[in-house]
């Protein structure tokens, strides 16, 4: 058929194109002039591999769509997010904090979310989530593209997780305690699974080497990607497909919002000026129903009850056969397509089954305690800082010799003395630490707080810092708050979480280290004279900074 190249590109100004310009080609010919321009020589690429290109570029035309890839190394899963479209940013390994990525209330600016058409995950193995509410928030805008953070913000981007896979996927498919999920944190829950549209198989997809390269001509690439951004943003398919396609009786609510989306890109990426025919439609319908597929098959494997278990997805033909679509690498794998269900143990002080028994209607007994998986989940729910349950110090940690009490009063005027001084002995082994202390409230308060955290970090193995204090009014809370978030987040990106935590009838000084060590210090943070210069010795390096007068005692809980 005609195909008109997109009709975005003629109305853009820096772009000089005929008046409806006009291609005479079928959808796979339209398919490989794509391939081409980028980069890719069609001729050596499967039909099907093909088809995985053509879903990498589906969150460039489709917005609010959520997908995960994971696969080798070297085959080029972050290249379209990197190098081919200025409308995507890739975020390599490190931290993913709330106000990057989403809104920072300090600022009063919405982020990544607002300002890109797709933020992509590379080395999503390595990212890291310490902030619950960073998840809470993701887990909102996956599902509906909004979140409120004192304010609402609705925005379209799509968010693409890539990584690597390092196990053999027939050995994952064929386990019991392996399941395609596995390289990613354990703060990407199943909650965050289940609003992926999509699992593209990249164990499937070549490496890069030049002989998949092509020398002949395709759409210029900063043409192409303008054309994608217009599709993203002005055009909506979704009421076509939801027209068009018959889903079968296994599919679920997220299942269909996926698939749809999945089969809405393809559409506008393979067929910008019409519709397909009803054999690429249900070709498209198959594809994205095994991709979404794959991601509830791992689930399933996940979940101990039957959330999960309606994994038999379909699709009614146009002559109204129903077709059931199987992922190629797990359609003969018995431990993905009938997972063993995995026993309750008993808790203490709950009524249940005991650690012995079986669930009910569970047909494998005999299959034992939960898989690494799942235990690496429960391991990480605990968020109980300096107390029960919080991580248990590494003994090796604690080797040497160990500090002992000391109870001291620092002088008027003497120097000498800092948080590091103070405490840095006492530090050795810690993970939490939790500090009470009513007067973080005037800037020199929030200064001090701000080198005690440093302080903290010197040790080299706090995770978690909680901050207990009070406030007079609600003024003076709002200031301190939007202070305090620019602490939580620096220390977010140090891999520490800060907790600030409100009792309007705190008085006491406490700092209560989960290694066992409790200091206390009767004017708190607050130990130094204001210098009389910022231009004079001590102004800046503590240990010459005069103290005023206090006492401190540290000892064992």
């Amino acid at each position: 058929g005609l195909l008109p190249l997109f009709r975005a590109l003629d109305r853009l100004p820096k772009y000089s194109v005929l008046d409806q310009p006009m291609i005479k080609a079928s959808r796979d010919e339209w398919l490989d002039l794509i391939m081409r321009s980028v980069g890719l020589e069609p001729t050596t690429l499967s039909h099907r591999i093909k088809l995985h290109y053509i879903a990498r570029l589906a969150p460039l035309v489709e917005p609010n769509y959520n997908y995960i890839e994971l696969g080798p190394r070297g085959t080029g899963k972050s290249y379209f997010f990197s190098e081919f479209s200025p409308y995507a940013t890739l975020i390599s390994g490190g931290q993913a904090t709330k106000a990057t990525l989403f809104y920072n209330n300090a600022r009063r600016k919405v982020g990544l979310v607002g300002y890109w058409d797709t933020v992509a995950f590379d080395e999503v193995g390595g990212i890291k989530i310490r902030d619950p509410d960073t998840i809470q928030i993701m887990k909102d805008f996956m599902a509906n593209g909004r979140f409120s953070r004192g304010v609402e913000v609705i925005a379209d981007a799509s968010l693409s997780f890539v990584g690597n896979i390092d196990l053999s996927v027939q050995q994952v498919v064929n386990s019991t305690e392996y399941d395609l999920f596995q390289p990613l944190p354990v703060e990407l829950d199943l909650a965050v699974m289940d609003r992926f549209a999509a699992y593209i198989p990249g164990w499937e997809m070549p490496k890069n080497s030049s002989e998949f390269l092509t020398d002949r001509y395709g759409f210029i690439t900063d043409y192409l990607a303008e054309a994608f951004h217009y599709q993203f943003s002005h055009t909506n398919r979704y009421e076509e497909v939801s027209k068009r396609i018959r889903l079968g009786q296994a599919i679920e609510g997220r299942d269909e919002k996926g698939i749809k989306k999945t089969v809405c890109a393809f559409l506008k990426i393979l067929h910008p000026d019409g519709a397909p025919s009803d054999t690429e439609f249900e070709e498209y319908v198959a594809y994205a129903i095994e991709c979404r597929r794959r991601v509830k098959e791992q689930m399933n494997k996940r979940k101990p009850d039957d959330e999960f278990a309606r994994i038999g997805l379909s699709y009614l033909r146009s002559d109204d056969s129903e077709v059931v679509v199987y992922c190629p690498e797990s359609k003969d794998a018995l431990a993905t397509q009938q997972p063993a269900r995995r026993r309750l143990a008993n808790r203490q002080g709950e009524v249940g089954h005991d650690s012995g028994a079986s669930i009910p209607g569970d047909e494998h007994k005999g299959v034992g305690a939960p898989s690494s998986a799942s235990s690496e989940v429960e391991a990480g729910t605990s968020s109980n800082p300096a107390g029960e349950g919080s991580t248990p110090i590494d003994p090796g940690v604690l080797e040497g010799p160990q500090p002992s009490e000391r109870h001291f009063t620092i002088l008027y005027d003497d120097t000498g003395h800092t948080y590091e001084s103070i405490m840095g002995p006492y530090l050795r082994g810690a993970r939490a630490v939790v500090i009470e202390e009513p007067y973080i409230r005037a800037p020199h308060q929030i200064h001090n707080f701000v080198r005690f955290c440093e302080t903290l970090l010197k040790a080299g193995t706090i995770k978690q810092v909680t901050l207990i204090t009070s406030y007079d009014d609600t003024a003076q809370l709002k200031d301190v708050a939007e202070k305090l978030e620019d602490l939580k987040q620096s220390l977010l990106e140090l891999d520490v979480v800060l907790d600030v935590q409100l009792n309007p009838n705190l008085h006491d000084r406490e700092i209560r280290i989960d290694n066992g060590w409790v200091v206390k210090i009767g004017r708190g943070l607050d130990i130094y004279q204001k210098p009389n210069s910022w231009f004079e010795v001590g102004a800046n390096d503590l240990s010459l900074r005069k103290c005023l007068e206090t006492k401190v005692d540290i000892f064992r809980a």
